[in-house]
């Protein structure tokens, strides 16, 4: 869905177990169009426990601020599950999502808007890994490079819309990396994955919180750290009119808010949004809180509150370039971040994650590489203008340019080519055409070596080789490096970019690709460079100056 997307609403009665109650569903498409009939039988019990629990006709005849705030929430979702069994959770996501938002808005009012004073601050970053059931490590890469593809169809066909401070950056198993944010009065403290691919910071919201499947290894759906308004003095509805609502609704929300057309004192809330990533979703209400560090605290900071998501572990930190993003709302001039070195698994070590605030004029950090930022394709999806694009020049493998049709290297008008740097992705994705030449590289210089097959059909990963009997010191690998505008070249060490499966002998290149969308085209970013490139890198976004910085170093301390 793209931001600003009108959304039309209807309400229809429901007969769940005998009775009938008054129920507003929100439809997964947000565009209003019927999918089928509804037939609740199959679910008619989990409904009933989740409506029991809050009679929704009864709370909302009793209270009209909360009349007026749903009116905008809902319109009829028309599905059958007998024919349309995965949208099932969708259902439930509606259901649970209303009863929810009944007592959060109860005792919420919309906010106003409030000016940020300059600070400065340190935050721990973490890699998001749990530990895969299998101890396959075949499957692991198979589960990443999946979650890669998946991330990269996301991004390429999104759904539209002196230090600060220092905070720790820590590792995970599913393939991101996860930093811990305090929100709240007093401060409630969230973990939430680091994200430059979107904006919107949200975390799980109230005791109600459902994620579905959610149920990663060493993660317990029913356990995942939630944010509970009700403990917060801070917190506060987003009101329609704010012009907050907009970041996320669009520039003609309050057309769409019916109580607010031609009233001053519009009290209804701003519209729930839907994101999409490229895992799963979620849904919700906008806040505005107090976001909290040890020497500032940020008042009036637009965060979501998530009540239902499909295969989100955690919150998501959108660092992306919008409004509603932590950078923008906090006014960095720039924030940087050193990914330590993966193992696919848990770890409770982590780096940290810096945020600057206040000018730095031109000044450089010592040792850093510089390129400037791509200016963002004007296209008719506005979610391009989210990514932090590259000035990709050419690609060299073993000392040897690889052939890259230009196109795939300047994003045309409609955002379609260039390059993106993305914390949020495993591994790099490259447009067929590119993988394929960059690989045909690999292949020609590493002829000598025995491909795995097996090991490629199962991993989703290739080329990999079987180094059984040899000796690695007589192995060489071609040396992978980006080079960008204004002779920046990104060297990547070996393990960036080819790594073990498992106890195995054999080796991956881990850039993944998938089957492109027929000849010669491409769509959106045609290079998103991943996580798992940028560990043992200290890298520098410096929107002040608009340029991403780098240079290599060992993150693990």
């Amino acid at each position: 869905m793209h931001k600003g997307e009108n959304k039309r609403i209807k309400k229809r009665p429901l007969h769940l177990q005998g009775k009938l109650w008054h129920v507003w569903l929100i439809s997964p498409n947000f565009n209003g169009n019927s999918i089928g009939p509804i037939e609740l039988d199959s679910l008619a019990d989990r409904c009933f426990l989740a409506f029991s629990s809050s009679p929704i006709n009864n709370t909302t005849q009793h209270n009209p601020k909360i009349q007026n705030s749903l009116k905008p929430l809902f319109f009829t979702l028309t599905l059958s599950l007998k024919s349309h069994p995965s949208m099932a959770a969708s259902l439930i996501l509606c259901l649970i999502f209303l009863v929810s938002t009944l007592s959060l808005l109860a005792s919420s009012s919309p906010s106003s808007k409030a000016t940020l004073n300059p600070t400065t601050f340190t935050v721990p970053l973490t890699p998001i890994f749990t530990k895969h059931p299998s101890s396959d490590p075949v499957k692991t890469f198979n589960s990443l490079a999946s979650a890669s593809l998946t991330r990269a169809h996301h991004l390429k066909h999104p759904k539209s819309k002196s230090p600060l401070a220092k905070t720790k950056v820590f590792p995970h198993s599913y393939g991101g990396y996860s930093i811990s944010l305090s929100f709240g009065t007093p401060p409630q403290t969230i973990p939430f994955l680091l994200d430059t691919g979107s904006s919107l910071v949200w975390f799980p919201c109230t005791s109600r919180y459902l994620c579905t499947d959610c149920d990663f290894p060493n993660v317990d759906p029913s356990k995942i750290p939630s944010f509970i308004p009700k403990l917060s003095s801070s917190s506060k509805i987003i009101g329609c009119k704010n012009p907050k609502c907009a970041w996320i609704s669009g520039p003609n929300v309050v057309s769409r808010c019916q109580d607010c057309t031609n009233s001053e004192n519009c009290t209804q809330a701003c519209p729930p949004y839907l994101l999409q990533y490229g895992s799963g979703s979620t849904l919700g209400l906008s806040l505005s809180e107090s976001l909290n560090f040890p020497e500032k605290v940020f008042t009036d900071f637009l965060v979501g509150c998530s009540i239902f998501s499909t295969r989100q572990p955690a919150g998501i930190a959108g660092f992306g370039r919008s409004p509603e993003s932590l950078p923008s709302q906090l006014g960095l001039s720039k924030f940087s971040y050193c990914l330590i070195s993966r193992t696919l698994d848990d770890s409770s070590e982590g780096s940290d994650l810096v945020l600057y605030r206040g000018s730095s004029s031109d000044s450089k950090t010592s040792g850093l590489s510089y390129t400037p930022f791509r200016k963002n394709p004007v296209s008719n999806n506005s979610a391009f203008l989210e990514y932090y694009y590259l000035n990709l020049r050419k690609v060299i493998v073993g000392g040897k340019s690889v052939n890259i049709p230009y196109k795939y290297l300047v994003p045309d008008g409609n955002g379609n080519g260039g390059t993106i740097v993305d914390s949020g992705t495993t591994f790099t994705f490259m447009e067929k055409p590119v993988f394929d030449a960059v690989t045909t590289a690999f292949e020609t210089q590493m002829g000598n070596l025995p491909r795995a097959a097996d090991v490629e059909a199962k991993s989703g990963l290739g080329p990999c080789y079987n180094l059984a009997g040899v000796k690695l010191e007589k192995v060489k690998f071609p040396d992978l490096t980006f080079h960008f505008k204004g002779g920046a070249k990104l060297e990547l060490p070996v393990v960036n970019y080819f790594a073990f499966a498992g106890n195995s002998s054999v080796v991956c290149l881990t850039i993944v690709t998938d089957s492109g969308f027929g000849p010669g085209q491409t769509v959106g970013p045609a290079i998103i460079l991943g996580n798992f490139q940028q560990q043992n890198l200290y890298v520098e976004y410096d929107l002040e100056n608009e340029r991403f910085g780098f240079r290599q170093q060992s993150c693990n301390k």
